[in-house]
């Protein structure tokens, strides 16, 4: 599924609008790298603070991925609020566990989950679209390459 930037706005939009009518999180924490766009974007218009946390996965190599490992420490203004936590998709909810251990491990008093794309079995609180297709994001599709957009060579067999 390759996602343009206007049905991107407008599921992260969605997705604010779910949040809002039974949670009201204090803070809305991002996952870096991909879950930073909408979880900035549910945080202005739920009018709540934004802050990230990296929870990556380091390559070993170009077809192997390691286990995620939080890379951040949490923010410290979770400290006994209500914290959001807002990643692009989740599968198997591996990253989306460490983020909430690494946010509740830092005082949270209630921390709930909320993606763009449910594409696993993982079941978070909140998402925005459930599909089982591959998605492609708006700004992974293309690369700046000496000046030049051009297509990300990693999404050439995606149409």
């Amino acid at each position: 599924m390759v996602v343009e930037w206007p049905f991107f706005g407008e599921l992260s939009r969605a997705l604010a609008l779910k949040v809002s009518k039974s949670f009201d999180p204090e803070i809305v924490v991002g996952v870096a790298t991909a879950g930073v766009v909408p979880g900035a974007v549910v945080a202005a218009m739920l009018d709540r603070p934004f802050h990230s946390i990296i929870v990556s996965r380091r390559y070993r190599s170009a077809a192997v991925r390691e286990t995620p490992a939080v890379l951040s420490s949490a923010p410290g203004d979770v400290m006994g609020r209500r914290v959001l936590i807002v990643d692009e998709t989740c599968n198997n909810g591996d990253t989306l566990r460490l983020a909430v251990a690494a946010i509740v491990n830092a005082g949270a008093s209630e921390v709930r989950t909320a993606v763009s794309f449910k594409t696993g079995s993982y079941i978070p609180h909140f998402h925005g679209l459930e599909t089982e297709s591959r998605i492609v994001l708006p700004w992974d599709r293309e690369q700046i390459v000496d000046g030049t957009l051009v297509p990300n060579p990693k999404y050439d067999a995606v149409e």
